[in-house]
């Protein structure tokens, strides 16, 4: 772990490499095939979207560690029928729930998602969902959300108050908040020790 300081910056950032031991610990039910198809990605774009602290990494793992089972998922299991009609989503034409049901490893939802993904960074996913579940975009797209709803301003704190507060954003409620708290603990474990 390398550690940059800089100036006029209210906390240092630390540029932190995240190896395929620590994941293997953050995630033991991970498959080796699963962890080294996302860790170039995960390095890459958490850098990029500034989920570079302890606090950011270690909330940021634990979130995406529930929602994709650990990277075994990265698309929704359900079939997506259940956001059919939903406006909140911008699914405003028949099929849209099944064509835009959550994928990526945060579990990106809805036409509305898609699009704004599609116009940021000029790839058809509007057209082609299923290049959102694609290791890479499965990555990017989380890093996009988290930065695109400010939750590092949140996790900076790094209290279970920030930690419930962040669950509630991505989950609209307090599902698997116990699985969600436990990976935080372990991630916990190696990068604020």
């Amino acid at each position: 772990m390398q550690i940059y300081l800089k100036k006029n910056y209210p906390y240092y950032k630390k540029s932190m490499e995240i190896t395929l031991e620590q994941l293997k610990q953050i995630y033991p039910s991970s498959t080796m095939i699963n962890r080294e198809k996302y860790i170039e990605y995960l390095n890459q774009y958490m850098q990029e979207f500034e989920i570079n602290t302890p606090n950011r990494i270690c909330m940021f793992l634990a979130q995406i560690g529930h929602e994709s089972g650990q990277l075994k998922y990265n698309e929704e299991l359900a079939s997506g029928a259940a956001y059919e009609g939903r406006k909140d989503l911008g699914n405003t034409e028949k099929g849209d729930g099944r064509k835009y049901k959550g994928r990526g490893l945060i579990q990106i939802t809805g036409r509305a998602n898609y699009t704004q993904l599609s116009m940021a960074w000029g790839v058809p996913f509007v057209n082609q969902p299923e290049l959102l579940a694609t290791p890479e975009f499965a990555v990017k797209s989380a890093c996009w959300w988290w930065n695109n709803r400010k939750l590092n301003n949140i996790v900076d704190n790094g209290d279970e108050t920030a930690f419930k507060r962040v669950t509630k954003i991505i989950n609209g409620g307090y599902n698997g908040l116990t699985d969600r708290l436990n990976i935080w603990n372990r991630c916990k474990k190696i990068f604020t020790n």
